[in-house]
């Protein structure tokens, strides 16, 4: 059996039942740091996914990097419920998923300097101003990821949206030694998530950008940065807010054939 996403293939292969994993997080526990090494009972570099969706990024790179451990997180049980099925079935007992928003996790759950990656697909830019305080993307938000990544550590930022990304390249430069990624990424040349197929199958510029941690920031000095900072108030406005309805609507299962 084959699983695909707008004709694209999900990563992996469905294994006999024998050899599935458990990859959910029923519940997290109270707010402080999350102990990694007796999540996954090893000790291994964690992959953070914020906003995973139904899965596409997390699966590929945990089938590609075994040696790296990856925790995924959505505000939609949907969604998880459909990347935990998939993840279990593919036995990647190197994965976890959880129903939490980003800005939570990153604030009340990620320890200092106990993450290898952090990466954020698509989030989403609330295009009406009066929701403009729901955007995740803001100062202190990037404060938090600085915060939790390790010496060195790599944030990952994608969008489809040209005044959210024009807002993210004048803030992440602040926090990370930052570049922009103009070509899909060579690992998923047809999209690392289901938002980014979508988006190209509509024609759409997607704005890609990854950057390692300043190291010679700290943490105290990131967040005095962060206070200083505007939020993100800019005024979204375009096709792929239409493209942000219709997704809204239609999040669910793989065709299977």
């Amino acid at each position: 059996m084959i699983e695909e996403e707008f004709g694209v293939p999900i990563p992996g292969e469905i294994l006999p039942e024998e050899r599935w994993a458990r990859t959910a997080i029923k519940r997290l526990p109270p707010p402080g740091p999350l102990d990694w090494a007796g999540i996954f009972g090893r000790v291994a570099p964690v992959v953070l996914e914020l906003g995973c969706g139904n899965g596409r990024f997390t699966l590929q790179s945990a089938l590609a990097r075994p040696e790296f451990d990856h925790f995924a997180s959505d505000i939609l049980p949907v969604v998880i419920r459909y990347a935990t099925r998939r993840a279990n079935q593919r036995g990647l007992h190197n994965v976890r998923f959880a129903v939490k928003d980003a800005q939570t996790l990153m604030g009340a759950y990620v320890g200092a300097s106990s993450i290898a990656e952090v990466h954020l697909y698509h989030p989403q830019p609330y295009h009406d101003h009066r929701q403009a305080h729901l955007r995740l993307v803001t100062p202190r938000f990037l404060a938090d990821v600085h915060r939790a990544l390790a010496p060195g550590g790599l944030f990952v930022i994608q969008t489809d949206n040209p005044d959210y990304w024009a807002y993210m390249t004048r803030l992440v430069p602040v926090f990370f030694d930052f570049a922009e990624h103009p070509k899909p990424w060579p690992d998923a040349p047809e999209g690392r998530s289901r938002r980014e197929i979508l988006a190209r199958s509509r024609g759409l510029k997607i704005f890609r950008g990854q950057g390692t941690r300043r190291d010679d920031l700290s943490t105290a000095g990131a967040i005095r940065r962060a206070e200083s900072l505007p939020p993100p108030t800019f005024r979204s406005r375009g096709p792929w807010c239409d493209l942000d309805a219709w997704e809204s609507r239609d999040n669910g299962p793989p065709t299977r054939r």
